[in-house]
């Protein structure tokens, strides 16, 4: 099926350069690089995290691992070590749902406002950061 696309003269320009570089017409160009777009999209796996916003002040204004734990865990979170890192997870079924460092909040960053590691991390570089 063939449509009409309306795209900007530079965009225009960037095409016509490739395909006379590659032997390749515009329309076979746009049709793989949409094949490849909508691939990707339909296969990628999307990251699964939580509202940024319920949780930022979370981390903002805790003054202590325990009070951090507490207040995720009113909203259904938990932390846990993860190699050199935190992993914030699903209270609801213990699933990890992503770094903590995802949202800002790596454990070196945390421990130096906290002033200690994680309780239980025992990773080099963690407790070195503190």
């Amino acid at each position: 099926m063939k449509r009409e696309i309306d795209l900007a003269p530079a965009t225009w320009a960037a095409l016509s350069q490739v395909s006379s570089a590659e032997g390749t017409a515009i329309d076979a160009l746009v049709a793989d690089a949409v094949h490849r777009d909508l691939y990707r999209r339909t296969r990628a796996r999307k990251a699964e995290r939580p509202d940024e916003r319920l949780i930022a002040d979370d981390f903002a204004f805790s003054s202590t691992w325990e009070d951090l734990q507490a207040r995720l865990d009113a909203k259904g979170y938990w932390l846990m070590k993860s190699g050199a890192g935190l992993a914030v997870c699903d209270k609801s079924n213990g699933c990890r749902v992503c770094k903590a460092s995802d949202l800002g909040n790596s454990h070196a960053r945390l421990a130096r406002k906290l002033g200690t590691a994680f309780p239980g991390h025992t990773h080099p570089q963690a407790i070195g950061a503190v």
